[in-house]
């Protein structure tokens, strides 16, 4: 794995507590987190967002909020030039093995502007408490032509009760803080950071989230048609 450590040491002095806890929690989550999206809503997500990708073939792209890589790895797949990596937790970073890996807020970028050709995001910006922030970031290293595209847990899904949480090594329970974001603060924030929304997609239980597990009939049985994550594609302008 090919590591880059580009940290603004006085930006870091600065990171809000919230931001720098929901690390602690994602270092404790790292050593079970696969680098495949390894569960039901995770696979449906991954194709409603393929599906809002460009031609990645020689393309620079960043995957923001990388986590495990399991983006990074699909990037690289689809034939993109080159992969940078980024994440706030050290954990995650070192299972990256498709990308250059680099860690870092993603509230505050490390790169130039105008660096990437398109920025991925795969259901991370609802650790984000200032979205336009976060939008702006994201808008900023993108070329002019350049695509964004990233996902989110459906405020229908935290209504519902839907949380992120996990099981440490020790057996404890433990939830990731998360923020809901309405489709129209989307739209307030991309129009913020000058960047236009032209596709969203719906991932909703038993008609986009479809697949069988343990317990499945019920559970769509009592949240059909609930908004589970939502997924949409912006560019410049």
């Amino acid at each position: 794995v090919r590591h880059l450590c580009l940290l603004d040491v006085a930006a870091m002095g600065m990171i809000a507590s919230e931001e720098r806890s929901t690390c602690e929690l994602y270092e404790r989550w790292a050593e079970s987190y696969p680098p495949v999206a390894h569960n039901p809503l995770m696979r449906a997500e991954e194709e409603a967002m393929r599906r809002l990708w460009p031609s990645m073939a020689g393309r620079r792209v960043l995957d923001l909020a990388c986590g495990s890589g399991r983006y990074a790895r699909l990037l690289a797949q689809a034939g993109a030039a080159t992969v940078l990596a980024l994440d706030r937790s050290w954990g995650m970073l070192r299972q990256v093995d498709d990308a250059l890996a680099v860690q870092g807020s993603m509230m505050s970028l490390p790169f130039a502007s105008g660096t990437f050709d398109a920025v991925i995001c795969g259901l991370a910006v609802g650790h984000a408490p200032d979205l336009e922030a976060w939008m702006r970031e994201a808008a900023r290293v993108l070329v002019p032509r350049g695509v964004l595209a990233y996902s989110d847990f459906h405020p229908q899904a935290a209504a519902a009760g839907h949380l992120r949480s996990f099981r440490d090594a020790q057996g404890d329970t433990l939830s990731v803080p998360h923020h809901p974001h309405a489709l129209e603060a989307h739209r307030h924030a991309a129009a913020s950071a000058g960047l236009t929304i032209e596709a969203v997609a719906e991932v909703r239980a038993g008609i986009e989230l479809c697949e069988t597990f343990p317990g499945s009939a019920e559970f769509y049985r009592r949240r059909h048609g609930v908004l589970r994550s939502i997924q949409l594609q912006l560019q410049p302008g």
